[in-house]
C-alpha cells in the first residue's frame, strides 16, 4: 500500500506523497512528478516592488536574497521608471488620502524593480517578511530608515496580488520554469 494521503492534505500532500523515493519498504512507486503541473498551493504568486529608495541605496540584491533563502521562485523581474498613470492604477484606493501627492512624487522619483515571486503561501509569508518599518528582523525593519521610505511594497492578499501583477506585467512576461529544488524545499 502507498502512503496515506487524506483529503485534508489536499493537492500539495498528494503531490508530495507521489514524489516519495522509490524502493522504500511499504511504499508503492510514486506516480508522475509534479513538475509542470504543481498544485495551486505551490503556484501562488505575489508582487514585490523594490521602491526607488531601495534601488538608490543598492538594496535590491539584499531583498532578492531574502526571498531566495525562503525558497520562493522568481518568475518575473524588471527595472522601470514608473509614471503617474501606473502609480494611480496601483494605488487607486489611496488617491484621496492627503499623503497621496507625496507618494506619487516618491514612486516616480527613480527606478523601481518589480518582481513576481511564486511559492507555497507566498502572499502571507511575504507580508510577514516585509513587516513594518519598526519591526526588527523584517525587510522594512532592517533596511528602511523612515516610514515614508519603506523600501518595498508587497501585495496584501491573493486577489490583490493577481490584480497588481496585471498592472506591472504582461502575462507573457511571467516565466513558468521548473524549480529543481522543489523536493528539498517542500518534500516530506
Amino acid at each position: 500500500a502507498g502512503p496515506t494521503v487524506g483529503p485534508a492534505m489536499g493537492s500539495l500532500g498528494r503531490c508530495l506523497a507521489r514524489s516519495l523515493p522509490r524502493g522504500q519498504p511499504g511504499l508503492s512507486p510514486p506516480g508522475p512528478r509534479c513538475y509542470g503541473s504543481a498544485p495551486a498551493e505551490l503556484r501562488e504568486k505575489t508582487l514585490v516592488l523594490a521602491k526607488p529608495d531601495a534601488v538608490q541605496r543598492r538594496l535590491v540584491g539584499s531583498i532578492i536574497q531574502r526571498f531566495e533563502r525562503r525558497g520562493f521562485k522568481l518568475v518575473a523581474m524588471k527595472l522601470l521608471q514608473v509614471d503617474q498613470e501606473l502609480v494611480d492604477r496601483h494605488y487607486q484606493e489611496l488617491r484621496h488620502k492627503p499623503f497621496y501627492p507625496a507618494l506619487v512624487t516618491y514612486m516616480t522619483s527613480g527606478p523601481v524593480v518589480a518582481m513576481v515571486w511564486e511559492g507555497y503561501n507566498v502572499v502571507r509569508s511575504t507580508r510577514a517578511m516585509v513587516g513594518d518599518t519598526d519591526s526588527v528582523g523584517t525587510i522594512r525593519g532592517d533596511l528602511s530608515v523612515h516610514i515614508s521610505r519603506n523600501v518595498v511594497h508587497a501585495s496584501d492578499s491573493v486577489e490583490t496580488a493577481q490584480r497588481e501583477i496585471g498592472f506591472w506585467f504582461q502575462q507573457d512576461e511571467l516565466v513558468d520554469w521548473e524549480n529543481g529544488d522543489r523536493d528539498h524545499t517542500y518534500g516530506p
